[in-house]
């Protein structure tokens, strides 16, 4: 009985195994930008990255928020976020075709004050600019910028619901290149 109980199972095994193998082959999987997401699929991913990003992010920028502050991350914005989060008042002319769509990052959230990513935590933010994440689009800036550099636009970012001083706006406002 033990015998033909192992085997039963190793067979059962084996072709749970082959059937998932020929379903990722040969099923018409959701892999293009345009398909629609499986169901949960956004649910089931955002469980480990919230987790890892709790786990991982730092508590605080390591210096104090100033108009310089504001004028350099706004300066790394423009040259690093904007072709896909929009510019104030100007979305991203291809952000909305990634899946996910890339969040339009000066714009309020409906039925609420918070812009873009105002209202997360500020470690938050700056762990996604730090690590990216997987399978969106989202690049990891930590070899390209500065630990500086992505407090700067950390930082620009988590301010983007208040009043930005006029240099600051005069910056975000130039057209892209």
């Amino acid at each position: 009985m033990g015998k033909g109980f192992v085997i039963g199972f190793l067979g059962a095994l084996a072709l749970l195994v082959l059937t998932g193998y020929l379903f990722l082959k040969y099923a018409p999987l959701p892999v293009a930008v345009a398909d629609k997401p499986f169901p949960y699929e956004r649910e089931l991913v955002r469980i480990p990255l919230g987790a890892r990003i709790h786990k991982e992010a730092p508590a605080s920028a390591p210096f104090v928020i100033s108009e310089e502050v504001y004028e350099s991350g706004a300066h790394v914005y423009r040259e690093q976020c904007a072709a896909c989060h929009g510019l104030p008042g100007k979305d991203s002319s291809f952000g909305q075709y990634m899946y996910p769509h890339a969040p339009q990052l000066w714009k309020k959230h409906k039925n609420r004050s918070a812009v873009g990513v105002s209202d997360d935590p500020v470690g938050n933010t700056y762990w996604r600019v730090e690590n990216g994440i997987r399978l969106t689009g989202m690049p990891a800036y930590d070899k390209v910028l500065s630990p500086m550099q992505m407090w700067q636009v950390t930082l620009l970012l988590a301010n983007a619901d208040k009043e930005m001083p006029d240099p600051v706006k005069a910056i975000l406002r130039e057209p892209l290149k």
